[in-house]
């Protein structure tokens, strides 16, 4: 069973050879792209050994924080930097804060594997999450689910330093809105994921790298009239499913040295491949790095 993603540092740190040091490069944020920056660094040593990459969670705000304050060479974002962030990230460096889109993500909508429930649209999805949302039981959708005492709905979330948190609350009930309270807000993606398979009651977002044989995804459309799709590859990138973002590694200033050759390599097809090999939509061939 993998470990939890908050604070875990996934350090590889193999020498060039017996008595040689190797360069250490810090990345560290969202904890929906830990999965996804564990591959990378892992895959990444046997091309340049001689460099170590540990990887650390947290959350996209606790990484562009500490690549604000200098203590992370890469901070990884699962949404783009908010103009304070970028202020704050120029006035600490001296430098213009650089997002290098490394690949994409749809967002799935999770429920229990025996939950009935086949779609959702956004209107539904604000009417479960959003503080003025009435919808508080499976049967208010039109279901009743097995196992669930009352047919109460569980709402499972992510923590508000979350880059997931505010990509789906903006998604969802639009700009200036907020959750309503209750909800089970949970400290990585997995967390989400892993509280659906074990409660029939509940619903929750994620990434689509993250499902297993307890949960299912649910197809999804802004509103009833338009066709229902459910996340994959293909659609993320097509733009059909609606719920999908891109991914970024975020530097001070334009890198250099070993952190521009790992974010060269991360963009290029080699790197492509880990990207949709841990089941996220790797960049177009114009978009990456030759």
């Amino acid at each position: 069973m993998m470990r939890k993603a908050l604070w875990i540092t996934f350090g590889i740190v193999l020498a060039a050879g017996c008595g040689k040091k190797s360069k250490m490069i810090q990345n560290k944020g969202s904890d929906t792209m830990i999965n996804l920056a564990q591959a990378l660094a892992e895959e990444y040593r046997k091309v340049a050994p001689g460099v170590a990459i540990a990887v650390s969670g947290g959350g996209t705000g606790v990484g562009i924080a500490s690549l604000q304050n200098g203590t992370v060479d890469i901070a990884n974002a699962s949404r783009e930097m908010k103009d304070a962030e970028k202020a704050n990230a120029k006035k600490t460096s001296g430098k213009d804060a650089v997002e290098h889109k490394i690949g994409y993500d749809a967002l799935a909508i999770y429920v229990h594997k025996n939950n009935p429930l086949q779609k959702i649209t956004q209107a539904q999805l604000a009417c479960i999450y959003g503080k003025e949302g009435t919808c508080t039981k499976w049967t208010d959708l039109g279901v009743e689910v097995p196992g669930c005492s009352g047919q109460e709905i569980v709402r499972a979330g992510r923590q508000n330093n979350s880059g997931t948190y505010a990509y789906f609350r903006e998604w969802t009930l639009g700009e200036g809105k907020d959750f309503k309270l209750g909800s089970r807000d949970m400290s990585g993606s997995k967390d989400v994921v892993d509280l659906v398979a074990h409660t029939p009651c509940a619903i929750g977002y994620s990434g689509m790298g993250y499902k297993n044989d307890e949960v299912r995804w649910v197809c999804l459309s802004r509103e009833d009239s338009e066709a229902c799709v459910e996340p994959s590859l293909q659609a993320a990138l097509s733009g059909a499913y609606k719920l999908s973002r891109p991914l970024y590694m975020i530097t001070n200033g334009e890198p250099t040295g070993d952190v521009a050759a790992y974010l060269a390599w991360v963009r290029s097809d080699a790197g492509q491949v880990i990207v949709e090999r841990t089941g996220y939509a790797p960049l177009p061939a114009d978009q990456r790095h030759k």
